[in-house]
């Protein structure tokens, strides 16, 4: 049978016409349009109900409860590669908030499907069909799903945002998220503009796709565009097609048709090129696989002979200890007859050994050692072991501890096994004060290291200052009366940056820490939900983004301590001294805070939704857009106060000291103001903790202010508002 010969039409005018500019200007300009609009379509279908969440839940009427599971699994997702601080424990939220974050978070992964599902059925997004845009495949058609994932997903997403993902993670700004983000948008565009060919110009994402954009407004206008790429792409292949139906065929494959007898010429089909060579090439094809096989053998057996090689290594080390092991135990058998110091040398001996046997004969050593000189060498074995000793010594604290709780306290055995748990407690003091900034991963939870017994030979204080004890987990542990001045309970992690991901924190939830001491302390983002730090002392103690939800302050000393952003959702501060505390941007929803000490506090963009300051002194405070609707501040003193811009909708002030306060732009609507002094009076001469502003700012206290949903305003209160510049239906 006879092979058709094929010729190689040279006719010029049979090659494919050049796009008018004019045109492909046009056609550019529409798709950036319709890209535009789809990344809007995106954006809203997730900000507006985002939006919506934020602010539900700012409101005070509406009940809290924990943020939705799958929320904090997505959060902490996001956070990690972006480096963003997570946000540890779960938060509580308005209980709207949980559907409408929800919702936006599934509202725009449900529309980017829709909008591919179209792309892939269609050629057209809704977008694109507006601006009269269509993708099409070599044949004309539309491009698929397959082909629809690889554009978008990997041309349009993956490859742009892995490029200035790595520039911005290995770059001098990084964590600078700013940065990330303008990197992002930078790459998503220069990846959007087309790349130069040799018959026009096509965008990355059509170029791995095999895909084109056409006009769907103008389908012969169409046809050159895709001549003009599949001439550049055909590198000279022969074609067979008769040259008058040119431009009719390929015009009916921009429309979606392909016409009958007309065999496409063009093959851009790279599995189909590569399994061709194979063909050609049978021999070469053999020894390709027959290496990538001879390859992978080898890696496997040097991988196994390593791993055997280790495990064989790690028994002969395991057996060499036990038998040194024993032989150390049978010299400290009671009828070796060894003397004082030679016991001592073993025991320290034995601690070299660093193995579990050795660690937990020690720790049960030291529970029944009477001789004081043996125990201190056992103390001293056991530090020398390091912070792996710290799981066996918690294990026999808990033990020590429960035996304890068991005995009447007028046992004569309590004694003996009070001084056993000190001698414990006080191995555990110093491992942790030893190996400072090696704790991170720590398990102390539930460990009786409070401070018990009377003063004398039995008495014990946990005493960690200026330590780093970051990671430790100390979760309903008892460090009542613990000393922690100027240590450091968190650090940056491996990245050497702060308030990352991977920052290193304590946790201290529901731990019992009545009149500890923190004197100086980072604390900053550390978790202590539900813990007990009644009579704390935390003076200036570095507690910013801490999550103190539920916690127990009561008349904890917090003088000129950091708590911006700390989370103090319904905690107890009754009787606490606040003066010059730092707490912007905190969130105390719900917190009891009667009889507080607040001179001079910073409480600006606070959210004190529903609070109580009952008898509180908040005198010079500064609560400016302060949130405290339905907050209860009757009999509060707030002369000097700054309440400029605060939420004060519902707020009780009855009886409260409203002298000279400056509530310009604050919303009063149903405030209680029943027997509350807003007429300022003279200063008297022995009261220096709050300076009296200048009487030309007087005026300005209430000036424009609108009372007219205030409750239980008497007349003179109304004169003075109406004299003052305050906005009331009776003033004249």
């Amino acid at each position: 049978m006879a092979t058709p010969i094929v010729k190689k039409n040279h006719n010029p005018s049979s090659q494919p016409k050049k796009p008018n500019t004019a045109s492909l200007r046009q056609l550019s300009t529409r798709r950036f349009a319709a890209w535009v609009t789809e990344m809007a379509l995106l954006a809203t279908s997730g900000l507006v109900p985002l939006g919506l969440g934020m602010y539900a839940n700012s409101r005070s009427d509406l009940n809290r409860v924990p943020l939705n599971p799958m929320l904090v699994v997505t959060e902490r997702a996001i956070a990690r590669p972006l480096a963003l601080p997570t946000n540890y424990g779960i938060r509580n939220v308005a209980w709207p908030t949980n559907f409408l974050w929800t919702l936006a978070l599934f509202a725009p992964t449900a529309l980017s499907w829709w909008q591919l599902y179209l792309l892939a059925k269609t050629g057209s997004t809704l977008p694109k069909r507006w601006f009269g845009v269509r993708v099409v495949n070599e044949e004309g058609t539309p491009p698929g799903l397959a082909a629809v994932v690889v554009r978008e997903g990997i041309g349009r997403l993956t490859v742009p945002m892995s490029i200035a993902y790595i520039l911005w993670r290995y770059s001098f700004a990084f964590p600078n998220l700013g940065l990330f983000t303008s990197l992002a948008v930078l790459m998503i565009i220069g990846e959007g503009l087309a790349l130069p060919s040799k018959r026009g110009r096509k965008a990355l994402h059509d170029w791995l796709a095999g895909t084109y954009v056409i006009d769907a407004r103008s389908p012969v206008a169409s046809a050159e565009v895709v001549d003009s790429f599949r001439a550049d792409s055909a590198m000279g292949n022969q074609t067979s097609a008769p040259v008058g139906n040119q431009n009719l065929g390929t015009a009916t494959m921009a429309m979606g048709y392909t016409p009958q007898g007309a065999p496409i010429a063009t093959d851009n089909n790279n599995l189909t090129s590569l399994w061709r060579r194979m063909q050609q090439n049978p021999s070469l094809t053999l020894f390709g696989v027959a290496l990538t096989s001879m390859t992978a053998v080898l890696a496997t057996l040097i991988g196994t002979q390593v791993y055997i090689q280790t495990q064989q290594s790690q028994r002969e080390s395991q057996k060499i200890n036990s038998q040194q092991f024993l032989a150390l135990v049978k010299q400290l058998s009671p009828n070796s007859g060894a003397t004082v110091e030679e016991r001592q040398s073993i025991i320290l001996a034995m601690g070299s050994l660093n193995d579990s046997q050795s660690i937990q004969f020690l720790a049960d050593l030291m529970i029944n050692e009477t001789n004081p000189i043996l125990l201190n060498t056992i103390q001293q074995a056991l530090t020398s072991v390091g912070t792996s000793a710290l799981t066996e010594l918690k294990n026999k604290n808990q033990f020590l501890t429960a035996e304890l709780e068991a005995v009447s306290s007028t046992s004569p055995e309590m004694p003996v096994r009070q001084q056993r748990l000190h001698i414990n407690q006080q191995t555990i003091n110093k491992i942790l004060s030893v190996y400072s900034g090696q704790t991170q991963g720590l398990d102390l939870s539930r460990t009786q290291l409070g401070q018990s017994g009377t003063p004398g030979s039995s008495f014990f204080n946990l005493v960690l200052e200026n330590v780093d004890l970051s990671g430790i987990r100390f979760k309903l542990a008892n460090l009542n009366q613990a000393t922690f001045k100027g240590s450091r309970f968190r650090s940056p992690g491996e990245d050497g940056r702060w308030d990352t991901y991977d920052d290193v924190v304590a946790d201290f939830t529901q731990a019992q820490m009545k009149k500890a001491n923190f004197t100086d302390a980072n604390l900053s983002r550390v978790l202590m939900v539900r813990s007990d730090l009644s009579g704390a002392t935390l003076n200036r103690a570095s507690l910013a983004n801490a999550r103190l939800v539920g916690a127990n302050l009561s008349s904890a000393q917090l003088v000129g301590a950091d708590l911006r952003g700390a989370v103090l959702e319904n905690a107890s501060l009754t009787g606490a001294d606040l003066g010059d505390a730092k707490l912007k941007d905190a969130n105390l929803y719900g917190a009891r805070l009667g009889r507080v000490i607040a001179i001079g506090t910073q409480l600006s963009f606070a959210n004190l939704t529903k609070t109580d300051w009952q008898a509180s002194d908040l005198s010079g405070a500064d609560l400016e857009r302060a949130n405290l609707s339905n907050a209860n501040l009757s009999a509060t003193r707030l002369t000097g106060a700054i309440l400029r811009s605060a939420k004060l909708e519902n707020a009780n002030f009855q009886n409260a000291d409203l002298s000279l306060v400056d509530l310009r732009g604050a919303n009063v609507a149903g405030a209680d103001f029943q027997g509350a002094i807003i007429t300022p009076s003279r200063q008297d001469p022995s009261d220096q903790f709050v300076q009296t502003p200048d009487l030309g700012a007087v005026s300005a206290v209430v000036k424009g202010v609108d009372f007219s949903q205030a409750k239980n305003l008497d007349a003179r209160q109304l004169a003075y508002i109406c004299t003052q510049g305050g906005i009331h239906p009776r003033c004249p």
